[in-house]
């Protein structure tokens, strides 16, 4: 099947952002886009006791009344989806994206991204979901499960839309990170934005000739590309790049083989995607 960008949304308040980032990737990259929705259809009410002093009649009442509420419930829970999906059609609609796809599907987020991840060139999220902490540096919970289990290019967006006009990436030398510049280099979904590749370590030999190697086959590509080597600790020295800069889309490896590792493979939520009020590009 064609790779398609895909959206995943939900009741969240970053929906809306999720709607118009992936309707300027679709355009962008000139690839199908559809929008996805996953009702979640565990069993909101646990089944009590009912052992007690509740007669066998009563009992055989009450749960066939708890399963037609549970019926009622998917029901709903399905309209809802449906209007959302809806929505987001429409408003791709708007920024030019002509007849975008809309599928729901009944189970977990998770399992449903790893069933279609063969259609996927590029997975449109939010931040968290409509069932996080709204806390604003707390991430979902699915966004850290689909980061680890997927193997696509994920982006991660805020709640508001911007059009990206100045890329960083946050680059090791790893096979990822280099990999992630030949996508830059090629991809059309950066055509015409400057590149900053920013090394954070020590300013040393191998370090230039690793970023001197990223700028030249940007520079080949067509790109404006800057580099630059900070000092620091990986996450502050980024997101000081960053504001300094006016950076409007982070793009880093998912996995690596240094300190830019331990930020997301961690058994906890990592503090550059935790912290980042941008886009982020996660590549595997």
């Amino acid at each position: 099947m064609t790779e398609q960008v895909m959206a995943a949304i939900d009741g969240s308040k970053y929906s809306e952002g999720v709607s118009d980032y992936a309707a300027w990737a679709s355009l962008a990259l000139d690839a199908p886009l559809t929008f996805l929705h996953v009702n979640d259809n565990h069993p909101q009410t646990a089944e009590a006791d009912l052992s007690g002093n509740i007669g066998l009649g009563a009992r055989e009442h009450l749960l066939e009344e708890l399963s037609q509420l549970d019926e009622q419930r998917a029901k709903v829970a399905q309209e809802q989806g449906r209007l959302m999906l809806k929505g987001a059609s429409e408003r791709a609609n708007q920024h030019g994206v002509v007849e975008p796809v809309t599928r729901q599907r009944n189970g977990t987020l998770v399992e449903t991204l790893e069933e279609l991840q063969d259609e996927i060139r590029l997975l449109v999220i939010g931040k968290r979901g409509e069932m996080a902490h709204q806390d604003g540096d707390h991430l979902g919970t699915n966004l850290e499960r689909v980061i680890r289990t997927l193997h696509r290019p994920i982006l991660m967006v805020p709640e508001v839309y911007k059009k990206p006009e100045k890329v960083m990436l946050a680059f090791d030398g790893s096979k990822t990170t280099r990999k992630g510049v030949e996508m830059l280099a090629k991809s059309p979904l950066f055509d015409g934005s400057p590149v900053h590749v920013v090394i954070v370590g020590a300013e040393t030999g191998d370090n230039r000739s690793q970023l001197d190697w990223a700028l030249k086959t940007l520079r080949d590509a067509g790109h404006k590309a800057e580099g630059a080597i900070r000092a620091g600790e990986v996450e502050p020295t980024l997101h000081a790049y960053q504001e300094e800069q006016g950076i409007d889309l982070l793009v880093m490896g998912a996995y690596g083989h240094s300190r830019i590792r331990h930020l997301l493979v961690g058994s906890t939520t990592t503090e550059m995607l935790r912290k980042s009020r941008i886009p982020v590009l996660l590549l595997r």
